[in-house]
C-alpha cells in the first residue's frame, strides 16, 4: 500500500529532525502515484523527471525556512500551471497555460512541491464530484459515497494522503462540501484574499480559491503563504492588518440557527452530530444566540434561480454554443438556464441581494460567528444519478449563500453518524474574519492552532479601533500573560492580541537566574548552525510611543529585534544575544515554548 504523505507540520518535522529531504519526498510521492493508477483523482501529474528536478533544486539550493519548503500539493484543474493543460473538466476546452496563476506562483515561491492537477465537476459546476468525463471520485470512506464537488480530486488527494494540501475553488460550496464528505478541513477565504487570476471563471464576481488540508493549522499556513494582491487581479483585496491576529474563542459570540430553519432531509444521524458539535462549541465561546437563516437561504437561491447563473456564460457561453456536444448533459442543462436572464433581471437581482446583505450585516452586530451544518445529508453516486440537479441543490443548502453575502468560512470534521457517514460543520463570519474563524476551528478540532499542548492563555482585551495601528510585540518568556514580568507590558498599555509560532529559525534557551526561575532567551540561528524550531509566542499590541520605555527596562542579554513568524510576517519581539546561549544555558527548543517547557519540568 502506498505510504501516506504527512501533514504540513509533520513533514516540516521530518525535514528538520528526521533527516528527510525533498528528494526523498519526491520518490515517496512517485511511489504513491504508481500505486493508484486508474483512480479518477488526477487529470494530469507533473512528469517524474520534472518532479525530481524540482525536489533536487529545493534540496540543494532551497531555503528550509521557506514557509512551504518541500511540501507537496495539488491544484484543481481549473487553475493555471505553466506548461500544463488546463481542462476545467472538459477535454475539448483544454489549453496549455503559458504562466502560473499568481496563487500557484506564490506557493512555488514559498518552496512548495507541485504534484499535479486534480479532477473536478466540469467547469466547476456542481457539488457532487460526479460530473466529470474523467470519472467520478468516490469519498475516501468508500461505500459508493460521493466525494463532493466541484473540487472532488483536490479533497480526495488530501484525504487519501497523496499530498499535504491542495487548492480548490469555491463559488457555491466547492471548497467545503468535498471537505465534509472526506473528513478534512476546507478553508474558504474572504473573496479576493487569494487571487483568482489564472482561474477559469465560474461566476467571476463570486469565485474564491480555497484550501484543503488535514488540519486547520496547515490550511492557515497555506492561506498566509498564498495571499497577495496582484495587478493581474482586479478582484483582489488585502487582509486588513488588524484582522491578521485572530480573536480568542472566549471573546466570540456564537450564532446558532433556529431549529425551524434546520433541514436534514430525514437524516437523523447528521442532525444528531450537528447538535453534538454545537454543544462542544458552547463550551468554547459561551452562550449562543439564535439566528434566523431566512436571509441566508434567500441569498443562496439567487445563485441558481437568479441572474448569477448567467454570469457563468460570460466565460463559457461561446464554448457552449460552438461545442455543445463537448459539455456533459447535466452541466449543459445548468448552464443553459443562464440564457433566460436579461440586464433588467441582473439589476433586479443585485438590488435584492443588497437588501439581503443589509439584513445579514445587521445580524453580525449581535454575533461574531455562525455555525451551520456543511451538508444536511449525504448521498451515494447511485442516489445522485437518480436526481442529479435536485440532490445537488440539497447539498448546497448551507453553502451556496456564502460568497453572495461576502462571508468567510472554515469547514471541519464533526465525527461520524451511527451509519458511518462523515459529519461536518462550517463556521461562518463576515468578510476578513478568516483568521478568527480558523482559530476557533483549530480550538474545536485539536485544542488550538499550535497543537493541544499549547495553552491559549487568557482572553485578550478588546482593542479600540483608534489603537489598531499600535506596534505588535512577540513575547516568548517572562513577559507572557501571567508570568512575572507581564506587568511591564500592562503598565505600558499593551493588550493581548493572540498567540502564534515563529518560523523554524530559532532556538530557545533557559539561562540560570538567582531566583531559580530561569530566564528564557530566543536566539536566531546562523545559516550554518543547528536546525531551528517553531517556538510559541504571544502577540501583544503596544502603543508605539511606549516602545522606548519598554526597551529601557529590558535587561541584557535580551533586546528588542525583528522576529519572523510562521506565516512570514516580521514583528518586533524579545531576542537574546547569542553569547548567552552557551553553557550552562539549557537548550529547551524541542519543548516548543516556555509554557510547554515549564509544564514538562513540573511533570519531571
Amino acid at each position: 500500500m502506498p505510504e501516506r504523505v504527512e501533514s504540513i507540520s509533520e513533514l516540516r518535522t521530518a525535514y528538520r529532525e528526521g533527516g528527510r529531504t525533498p528528494v526523498d519526498q519526491a520518490e515517496r510521492i512517485l511511489d504513491g502515484l504508481a500505486g493508484r493508477d486508474g483512480e479518477p483523482v488526477w487529470i494530469s501529474t507533473v512528469p517524474a523527471d520534472r518532479l525530481r528536478e524540482r525536489a533536487e533544486s529545493l534540496t540543494r539550493h532551497g531555503d528550509p525556512a521557506l514557509p512551504l519548503y518541500g511540501i507537496p500539493f495539488a491544484v484543481k484543474d481549473n487553475i493555471d500551471v505553466a506548461g500544463m493543460v488546463t481542462t476545467a473538466g472538459c477535454p475539448d476546452f483544454g489549453y496549455l497555460a503559458a504562466e502560473d496563476a499568481p496563487v500557484v506562483r506564490r506557493l512555488l515561491d514559498g518552496g512548495a512541491l507541485l504534484v499535479g492537477k486534480t479532477n473536478l465537476d466540469q467547469f466547476a459546476t456542481g457539488l457532487t464530484g460526479a460530473r466529470s468525463p474523467y470519472g467520478s471520485c468516490q469519498s475516501v470512506f468508500g461505500g459508493g459515497l460521493i466525494s463532493g464537488g466541484s473540487s472532488s480530486g483536490s479533497a480526495v488527494a488530501v484525504a487519501a494522503g497523496q499530498v499535504s494540501f491542495a487548492l480548490g475553488t469555491d463559488t457555491a460550496g466547492s471548497g467545503r462540501v468535498p471537505a465534509a464528505l472526506n473528513g478534512i478541513v476546507g478553508l474558504k477565504p474572504t473573496r479576493g484574499l487569494l487571487s483568482t487570476a489564472g482561474v477559469v471563471p465560474a461566476c467571476r464576481s463570486l469565485d474564491c480559491v480555497s484550501v484543503f488540508a488535514p488540519d486547520v493549522a496547515g490550511a492557515l499556513d497555506v492561506l498566509h503563504a498564498a495571499r497577495a494582491v496582484t495587478s493581474a487581479d482586479p478582484w483582489g483585496r488585502p487582509l486588513p492588518a488588524e484582522r491578521v491576529v485572530p480573536r480568542m474563542p472566549g471573546t466570540l459570540r456564537l450564532g446558532v440557527p433556529r431549529a425551524e430553519d434546520l433541514e436534514f432531509f430525514g437524516d437523523t444521524g447528521q442532525e444528531a452530530r450537528f447538535a453534538a458539535g454545537v454543544q462542544l462549541l458552547r463550551t468554547l465561546v459561551g452562550s449562543p444566540r439564535s439566528v434566523p437563516l431566512g436571509p441566508f437561504f434567500a441569498a443562496g437561491d439567487l445563485l441558481y434561480q437568479g441572474p448569477w447563473v448567467a454570469e457563468r456564460l460570460v466565460a463559457l457561453g461561446g464554448f457552449l454554443r460552438s461545442h455543445p456536444e463537448s459539455v456533459l448533459a447535466v452541466t449543459r442543462a445548468v448552464l443553459e438556464t443562464g440564457w433566460r436572464y436579461d440586464a433588467i433581471d441582473a439589476f433586479r437581482g443585485q438590488h435584492r441581494l443588497r437588501e439581503l446583505r443589509a439584513q445579514v450585516d445587521q445580524l453580525w452586530q449581535d454575533v461574531d460567528v455562525l455555525v451551520v451544518p456543511t451538508v444536511g445529508t449525504t448521498f451515494t453516486l447511485d442516489e445522485i444519478a437518480e436526481d442529479p440537479i435536485g440532490r445537488n441543490a440539497m447539498l448546497g443548502r448551507y453553502t451556496q449563500f456564502a460568497n453572495l453575502l461576502d462571508l468567510a468560512a472554515v469547514t471541519v470534521p464533526n465525527g461520524f453518524t451511527a451509519a458511518g457517514r462523515p459529519a461536518s460543520l462550517t463556521l461562518l463570519g463576515p468578510a476578513f474574519s478568516d483568521t478568527t474563524l480558523a482559530r476557533l476551528a483549530a480550538t474545536l478540532t485539536t485544542g488550538g492552532a499550535t497543537g493541544p499542548e499549547v495553552e491559549p492563555g487568557p482572553p485578550p482585551i478588546e482593542v479600540p479601533a483608534q489603537r489598531r495601528a499600535d506596534v505588535l510585540i512577540a513575547v516568548v518568556g517572562r513577559h507572557l500573560a501571567g508570568e512575572s514580568r507581564n506587568g511591564e507590558l500592562l503598565g505600558h498599555g499593551a493588550v493581548l492580541a493572540g498567540t502564534a509560532r515563529t518560523a523554524p529559525l530559532y532556538r530557545l534557551y533557559r539561562m540560570d537566574t538567582s531566583d531559580g526561575e530561569g530566564l528564557p532567551g530566543l536566539v536566531r540561528i546562523a545559516p550554518d548552525g543547528p536546525s531551528g524550531h517553531p517556538i510559541e509566542v504571544e502577540l501583544w499590541r503596544l502603543p508605539s510611543a511606549a516602545v522606548g520605555g519598554l526597551l529601557a527596562g529590558v535587561p541584557a542579554p535580551l533586546s528588542l529585534g525583528w522576529v519572523r513568524l510562521h506565516d512570514g510576517r516580521d514583528v518586533l519581539g524579545f531576542l537574546c544575544e547569542a553569547y548567552a546561549a552557551g553553557p550552562p544555558a539549557e537548550d529547551i527548543s524541542a519543548s516548543g515554548g516556555w509554557r510547554a517547557y515549564r509544564r514538562s519540568a513540573v511533570r519531571r
